[in-house]
């Protein structure tokens, strides 16, 4: 069941964003997403959070300056996603142009987990010999990794942006805004912000020890096309920090200043870097770079990243296109059988979704949850086979649904069920015995019909009302597309009602529409439906400008209708 709401604005708060000089839809909009001040719209550098905030982060830069200055040497230990190849090439890349002896190691995320894992402390040892390890987007949770490393006389420092459990890892130095007492303002830094963070306070401590001057330092906004990225494609909320690094590397990208790697993987999407957008990073970028995690070795896609050289960009960018191509036809397949397993699914009987099938890869099963939670509106569960009798899961939630809390409780309740979990609201990760498999199925259901509610399970689509008629134009879409938009700050949708003057199905897919309203007409496309309209509908739709021919014109994205 979905159903469109309207969001709420402010009429006093949009008013004086209007009174502030924004134009009067983006007031409307601003307003109903929470911005009272045209102040924190700004998307200048000197606005960004300053970073004696971050809990420890002198600290951090202290012990980083001693350590570049006694040539210590530095091992980047790196998540397996966007969010951690970019902070692996931001560490990469700052640390070297502060003189820092650096490398990084990625290894198989089947083989040895996730974050700092015992076995990669051993592997890390026997392979780079470090004399300290900094962990990015990941390492919080590394109690027994640290503990290894600490054994080897090995120095580790933390960086990491997810939530913490009860005990922290006793390491050199951690830096991360959720940590107990942390104080930082901005919560929502993805791990590659963090990392940024640390360069900018380690840049500060050298220009006070006079290793650099204003001019002679190193310029760490060159960096930003690679904080946008992985800020953007980790789907971290866009508070107004957030919001100013996408911004500015959003605006380096356009005028053609980003690195090889970054500029390739643009080519290879067929996506223009001139026009670059936060859905271009989210849907185009950085699943290429995640497929490499999913599917093979993360250090081609850092690799992309690091490289001054744009042949070897260009071909490494070519093989992530391929490998993405290769996990789309096996997230196809799994999704196939999803629903095979789904056939006789009623969603009024359940409030959960838990599905397992030994052909699953598990690279894979974390975008199947979020294919089948999208398709069905209810907590999923994927698993796939992890050798040794045991499986992985990986689930995605709804709002109103904490699921690593909700792991939490089935390992309360059923106590042997779970080996391991972790994660956080939105998304998280399991492994069990197959053999447990039913048992946690059952066990997790009782709790999703203890906390969801039947208005809770209807799929809400919050909209911005009608937009006004001399808005259907390329030069507001212009104005539209220049905001940074993207999670905990939507972008647009409108709705209306229209009269259906002809529709008929493209490709066996997507319904195309011809839409009036007060004698004008709106060419419009539902992706992904056919089911015909009455003749008329209400629809929640987002502008998008159609180049055909050479001609650009407006047309309606349609996000959900109904006969009206």
């Amino acid at each position: 069941m979905t159903r469109i709401a309207i969001r709420h604005c402010p009429p006093q708060e949009a008013e004086k964003l209007r009174q502030g000089g924004i134009h009067p839809v983006l007031a409307r909009l601003f307003a109903a997403r929470g911005l009272n001040s045209p102040a924190e719209l700004s998307s200048e550098l000197a606005a960004l959070i300053v970073p004696t905030g971050l809990l420890h982060i002198d600290r951090a830069a202290e012990f980083l300056a001693d350590s570049i200055a006694a040539g210590k040497r530095m091992v980047i230990v790196a998540d397996y996603d966007c969010d951690g190849a970019t902070a692996c090439a931001t560490a990469l890349r700052g640390l070297r142009s502060m003189g820092a002896n650096v490398d990084f190691i990625v290894p198989n995320r089947f083989e040895y987990g996730y974050g700092l894992t015992l076995e990669i402390v051993q592997l890390t040892a026997r392979e780079k010999d470090p004399d300290i390890i900094i962990t990015v987007d990941n390492g919080i949770a590394s109690i027994e990794g640290v503990e290894e490393a600490k054994r080897r006389g090995i120095d580790v420092v933390v960086t990491d942006h997810h939530l913490p459990g009860d005990a922290l890892p006793d390491a050199r130095v951690i830096v991360n805004p959720n940590q107990p007492a942390c104080g930082f303002p901005s919560k929502h830094l993805a791990g590659v912000g963090v990392v940024f963070y640390v360069l900018l306070a380690l840049r500060a401590e050298l220009r006070r020890r006079g290793v650099f001057d204003a001019l002679t330092q190193p310029k760490l906004d060159r960096l930003l096309d690679l904080v946008a990225l992985g800020t953007v494609a980790d789907v971290v909320k866009l508070d107004p920090n957030n919001r100013i690094l996408v911004a500015q590397g959003l605006k380096r990208m356009r005028r053609g200043d980003m690195h090889p790697g970054v500029a390739a993987l643009f080519r290879v999407a067929g996506r223009s870097a001139r026009n670059a957008s936060p859905i271009d990073l989210g849907y185009s970028i950085g699943p290429r770079l995640n497929a490499a995690g999913r599917l093979e070795d993360m250090s081609l896609g850092i690799e992309c990243l690091i490289t001054d050289d744009e042949t070897r960009a260009w071909e490494l960018a070519q093989q992530l296109n391929d490998i993405n191509l290769k996990r789309r036809e096996i997230e196809a397949e799994m999704q196939d059988t999803a629903l095979l397993h789904l056939d006789d699914f009623q969603p009024a009987d359940r409030s959960t979704i838990c599905v397992y099938d030994d052909s699953w890869h598990q690279g894979v099963i974390g975008i199947v949850a979020s294919r089948l939670k999208e398709r069905f509106y209810r907590p999923t569960i994927t698993f796939a086979p992890a050798g040794d009798g045991m499986i992985k899961g990986s689930g995605r939630s709804i709002p109103g649904f904490h699921l690593r809390d909700a792991l939490d409780l089935v390992s309360k309740r059923a106590p042997g069920v779970i080996d391991k979990f972790g994660g956080h609201a939105m998304a998280a990760g399991l492994s069990l015995r197959a053999e447990a498999f039913e048992h946690f199925c059952a066990a997790f259901e009782a709790i999703g019909q203890a906390w969801l509610s039947e208005s809770q399970l209807e799929r809400v689509i919050e909209t911005d009302g009608p937009l006004e008629e001399n808005c259907y134009t390329t030069q507001f879409i212009e104005l539209l597309d220049g905001q940074v938009w993207g999670q905990g700050f939507a972008p647009p949708v409108f709705c209306d009602e229209f009269r259906v003057l002809s529709q008929r199905i493209l490709k066996d897919r997507h319904l195309k529409l011809m839409l009036e309203k007060n004698g004008v007409r709106y060419d419009a496309i539902w992706f992904g439906h056919t089911d015909a309209l009455g003749e008329r509908a209400r629809v929640a739709f987002r502008l998008d400008a159609n180049e055909y021919n050479g001609v650009t014109r407006v047309q309606l994205l349609v996000e959900h209708a109904e006969s009206a």
